[in-house]
């Protein structure tokens, strides 16, 4: 592992295809759903990452139970965003009972620390998601099946989901989108000249403004 600066985690090195997870995810179902897809190493003294998908871009999964213990949770959220070593992604659980917590927890990461949120209902859920991350990142542009065809493939009922879940989009437009920009990556990077084309300026703006940070 290499050296963290002061006052913040920093990069971990990561092979190819795998991921570095916290110790505590040891046992869990998420770890079992992933096992056997992509390669897990459980490693202590992440905190406060989870799970390193890459040497510099990592996850923080917020469980339902710190949904509903309150807002210790961001302080994790608060030491990634301020490490310029690493790109941070926010992992929620939304279900029935963390629901009433989720607007406040999108209001905090994606507004006012400019993070990209990802809502899951399960850690099976959870599991699919970091699995598509990491197989998105160890595929050559070239032989990435999402770059070459133009019709969206949606293997993973989550994906949908996820694109449904931002501000102006719904189930109309996110299958559009889909199409347009196939995995979550794509459309985060996207431009707002870019995004117009396909669900028009209003929302593009919306879309635009959720995955970047709110100047």
């Amino acid at each position: 592992m290499e050296g963290k600066p002061p006052g913040g985690p920093g990069p971990v090195h990561v092979p190819l295809g795998h991921v570095v997870a916290s110790e505590k995810w040891r046992g869990s179902q998420l770890a079992q759903e992933v096992q056997g897809k992509i390669k897990l190493v459980f490693e202590d003294g992440l905190a406060p990452v989870d799970f390193y998908l890459s040497n510099r871009s990592c996850i923080l999964y917020i469980t339902e139970a710190d949904l509903v213990a309150g807002n210790g949770y961001r302080k994790r959220l608060v030491r990634v965003r301020n490490s310029n070593n690493l790109q941070g992604i926010v992992v929620v659980e939304k279900t029935q009972m963390s629901e009433q917590y989720f607007s406040a927890i999108q209001k905090f990461t994606v507004l006012d620390l400019g993070m990209v949120l990802l809502p899951v209902a399960s850690q099976v859920e959870a599991s699919c998601l970091i699995v598509q991350l990491v197989q998105e990142q160890t595929k050559e542009p070239s032989k990435n099946p999402f770059l070459r065809k133009k019709r969206t493939q949606f293997s993973e009922p989550y994906l949908l989901r996820t694109v449904q879940q931002i501000p102006g989009v719904g189930k109309v437009k996110a299958p559009l989108l889909l199409q347009k920009f196939p995995t979550l990556q794509q459309l985060s990077n996207a431009s707002i000249p870019e995004l117009e084309p396909v669900v028009g300026p209003a929302v593009a703006q919306q879309i635009h403004a959720f995955f970047t940070q709110a100047r």
